[in-house]
Parts: structure tokens; sequence; C-alpha cells
């Protein structure tokens, strides 16, 4: 059986992968799934770069306020619901295009993970919150090393969603989530994918893109978007919110413990951080295609790009 053909377009924040997506969905009639764990939720606008209002006119985008922001939404719900929309655009005889920096939902959405199917305990997740909460993210994060020492390596304290979860997954399940890593690697994956990433060899390029939607991102409202939800109480019901980069440094200004000033900076600096990380993910995966944004210490033009794109995708029929 042929397998559905998609493209998706991957690489570090601010790199440009939503412009050259909607390009690309012009030029290929394709309609794009987000592939991002934050612009999944309503009115959080601002502060996950959500696309613009003119960029889902020229093109229909799925994956975007399809969750208040105080319901839990996990990796595994993610696929289920981006399988659907890829078979919804199938249907329509239009391609998907997964566009988003989240590589973790990506990997599992191209390898067909089978995780989706364990259990979610409601009760246990409060409790191992409360837990974390009263004695500090390492010593949750020392509760799992005792049961998936392997899972344990890779997941950093301070990421307490995913600490819980892999908890979670072997106190519901009886298997470590490392073991079930390995049997997802094993099953093949749904789709004929071209997976297309976007990569600065001037690190000081992509930093002066990320301070630059920094500065409009704050431009666009983003202190007030978090005024908004703070007093909503969506930082309370939900603490990814509330750790997600943006929020969290102006929730620090909000809270008075640092200047405005101060505020933008970390946030500058944690974004880069961050760009950082996403790179180093992707480049570990031997799927993906890299496309070099800039040549000689300049952005190379975006008609370039698009063009190296659609030889690509087209060369890989």
């Amino acid at each position: 059986m042929t397998k559905p053909r998609i493209l998706a377009i991957a690489g570090p924040t601010a790199s440009g992968k939503s412009s050259l997506a909607v390009r690309l969905a012009k030029e290929l009639c394709g309609e794009i799934i987000s592939c991002d764990s934050m612009q999944i939720y309503r009115r959080m606008n601002v502060g996950t770069a959500k696309p613009t209002l003119e960029e889902q006119a020229a093109v229909r985008h799925r994956m975007i306020d399809v969750a208040e922001p105080d319901e839990p939404f996990s990796c595994a719900d993610y696929v289920k619901a981006a399988k659907r929309e890829i078979s919804e655009t199938l249907e329509a005889g239009k391609l998907p295009i997964v566009c988003g920096g989240t590589g973790l939902y990506l990997d599992a959405l191209l390898r067909g993970s089978d995780f989706g199917e364990t259990q979610v305990d409601g009760n246990l997740r409060c409790e191992l919150e409360n837990f974390a909460k009263e004695n500090g993210n390492e010593a949750l994060h020392k509760k799992l090393a005792e049961i998936d020492a392997e899972s344990a390596a890779q997941i950093h304290p301070n990421n307490v969603k995913r600490v819980i979860r892999a908890i979670e997954i072997f106190m519901t399940g009886g298997v470590k989530k490392s073991e079930l890593d390995r049997r997802s690697k094993l099953v093949e994956s749904p789709y004929d994918a071209t997976v297309i990433a976007l990569r600065y060899n001037n690190r000081d390029i992509l930093y002066e893109r990320i301070d630059k939607r920094v500065d409009i991102m704050l431009g666009n409202g983003l202190l007030d978007e978090t005024r908004e939800l703070l007093l909503g109480g969506i930082f309370e019901k939900n603490t990814t919110a509330s750790q997600a980069i943006g929020y969290k440094e102006m929730l620090g200004y909000l809270s008075g413990e640092v200047s405005l000033e101060e505020a933008t900076e970390q946030l500058k600096t944690a974004t880069r951080r961050y760009a950082k990380r996403q790179m180093t993910w992707f480049s570990g995966k031997d799927y993906v295609v890299w496309i070099d944004a800039d040549v000689d210490g300049k952005l190379r033009p975006f008609e370039e790009i698009v063009k190296e794109a659609l030889e690509i995708f087209c060369g890989e029929k």
C-alpha cells in the first residue's frame, strides 16, 4: 500500500519556518498542520507567536486553538489529533504541511508512536504535581530515576511535565517509558514524509531575528496577554503555560521580581537557549534534510530558499 505523502518544515524558533510553510502551501496546494506544543491553546496568541491573521487567511492552518489553556494536552493527544487533521487534508485533495519547532511532537507523529495508548491517571498526576511542589523537582526526578534510569537521564529535572508523564506511564501500564520508546521506533511510519529544516551557520543572525521577534511580541501586547491569563487563573491550572518562554519572564515582571527591561533580556536569552536546544534535537534526526538560511554571514534571499525546498520535495517523488 502506498503511504500518504506529507511535507514537514522544522527548525529553531524565529528561523522563518512559518513564512516558508505558507509559501510552499501556496505553491503545492497544501494546508498547514501546526506542530507547536503551545499554539494548540486558545487565548495564548502573542506569547506563542501564532501565524498572523493574514497568514491564516491565505492558507488554512490546522491544530491551532484546539484546546483551552487550562486543559491538559499531551504529546499523545497531539499525535491523535494531528493524524486526524492530516487525513482530512488528504481527503480534501490537499498536501499536509506539518510546520513547527516542537521536535518531540513531530518525531512522535512521523514514527507512528503508539504511546498514546498508555493510560492517564488524573489522581496520580495530581499527587505527583503536589509532590514536586512540596519536595522540589529534583526529588520528583529521583523517583523517576529509581524506576526508569534511562528516561531520567534524557529528561531534565525541571521538565516536570515530562518527568510526571514518564512516571505515570510506568505506574499505570507497568512498562518503562524508555521501553515504549524503543517499541515505537520499530513501528513503521504511516507517512512518506519529507522533512526540511532551516539552519543558521551564523548563530548571530538567528539571535538577531530572535531579539527582533521578542521586541515585536512586546509591541503586540505580550505583557497584557500575560496579565489577562494570570487574572483568569490559567497559570495556576496549567503549570506548563506558566513555565512557557515568554509568559514565565513576564510573570517575573508582574510579580515585581524584576524590571521590564530585565524581563525582556531574560526572555531573549531564554529564547536563544531554546533555539539552540531545537537545533541540537533536529541535528540528531537522520530524516531531516537541511536548508541553510544564511551564506557567508548573510541571509539568503527568500526566493532561493523556496526554490531549494521545492526541488527537495519534488525531487523525492
